[in-house]
């Protein structure tokens, strides 16, 4: 392997294949790392599916955005090409470092010809502490190549340090080579709306002009634990005057249970479920809520929460996890995801205020603190230590 000088530019090679088409989740952190990698002295090409070619052109120039070919879009036709087609473009590009964002890594990389060090992020380790929110098809998955990537990645980038401790208990990872680098938020997009913005979202949703209402935004599957934060809802709600309307915004998923709850919700209390919303419309979805509602399992970081952070909401989540070191005292926790839990602090931040006007002011400091600025200095750190470019190889 070539010894990256030390103040020599990082020519970090980005698998983006594994990306779904909705930019959310994943996708946002891979697209707003590639945008701030070249500004922390990188020089960053994407490998990427067809369908995002222009896209990565737009964010690091069209020479340095190289296609996976068009039989690779499936996740299985995806993965063997990962393993056969990408060593081969890693020999021809020769790059110092590859970056694999998802879980995964090309297993010739474990070859000394190859001859560049790998680096892998692991977004969350639920697969392993809590199987039984995860389809049986993606908890083999994940587990398995968590623990291999545990095994021959030259490193493991984790969002946050329960996500760390959790790789290291449940796959062995070697804590040396687990480094926690928090995601950030663009506080150019997510920021508190104004009122001609939450009066678009609200017409967008068929609300009247003022009418309240509290959000969820997210994929609807189990570990979101919708349908406790419906239980919570028509238990604190009904019989309330003017309640206020539950907004559960995001893919449908794969949460068989949600329909059933939303089904058994009394008249007069609305939900309204709207699924994606536009993008343009997401800060006043979360900024313009009496209360954003996570009642979160357990999360590898918890975006969410910070992007409603962000955009001045009061949050009512749960302490699991990874969601304590995103909120800090800038959010209200449950006791617990279990309705009941749910339900007492949510009638409480609604009898209350003052509470969430508190919280409203503390959030958009706390999630001044997340960038994505520093999440890119964080990486390239790690990179470059794998490069043996770090002069304090001890942090590896």
């Amino acid at each position: 392997r070539r010894v990256l000088r030390p103040n020599a530019d990082l020519r970090v090679l980005v698998d983006a294949t594994a990306l779904p088409a909705n930019r959310a989740g994943v996708a946002r952190y891979v697209d707003e790392l590639v945008a701030a990698l070249p500004r922390q002295g990188a020089r960053v090409a994407v490998v990427a599916q067809p369908r995002d070619e222009a896209h990565y052109r737009g964010l690091v120039g069209a020479n340095r955005v190289h296609v996976a070919p068009r039989w690779a879009a499936a996740p299985a036709a995806r993965l063997g090409w990962e393993q056969t087609g990408l060593p081969g473009l890693i020999r021809r590009l020769r790059p110092d470092v590859l970056l694999s964002p998802h879980y995964t890594l090309p297993l010739a990389a474990a070859l000394p010809r190859l001859g560049v060090p790998v680096v892998v992020t692991v977004h969350d380790a639920t697969f392993f502490s809590d199987p039984a929110v995860h389809t049986p098809v993606k908890r083999r998955f994940f587990t398995a190549w968590t623990r291999t990537c545990a095994r021959l990645a030259d490193a493991l980038v984790v969002p946050s340090r329960a996500t760390r401790d959790e790789v290291i208990r449940y796959a062995a990872a070697d804590p040396a080579r687990v480094h926690v680098v928090p995601h950030g938020v663009d506080h150019d997009r997510f920021q508190p709306p104004g009122p001609e913005q939450v009066t678009r979202l609200r017409t967008a949703l068929g609300l009247e002009p003022d009418a309240a209402y509290l959000a969820f935004l997210g994929t609807l599957e189990p570990r979101k634990n919708v349908p406790a934060l419906v239980e919570a809802f028509v238990t604190v709600c009904a019989g309330r005057p003017d309640p206020p309307v539950l907004v559960l915004a995001g893919g449908r998923g794969w949460d068989e249970r949600v329909d059933a709850a939303v089904a058994a919700v009394p008249a007069p209390l609305r939900v309204i479920r709207p699924g994606f919303v536009d993008d343009e419309l997401v800060p006043a979805l979360l900024g313009g809520a009496e209360l954003v509602v996570y009642p979160s399992r357990g999360e590898g970081f918890g975006l969410p929460v910070l992007e409603a952070m962000a955009c001045g909401a009061a949050v009512l989540t749960t302490p699991l996890l990874s969601l304590p070191e995103v909120g800090g005292e800038a959010v209200e926790y449950a006791a617990s995801p279990a309705p009941a839990d749910v339900a007492d602090a949510l009638r409480r931040l609604l009898d209350e205020p003052d509470r969430r006007a508190q919280l409203r002011r503390l959030a958009p400091e706390r999630a001044a603190g997340f960038t994505w600025e520093a999440a890119a200095a964080g990486h390239l750190a790690v990179l470059r230590a794998v490069c043996g470019a770090d002069e304090d190889r001890g942090n590896r």
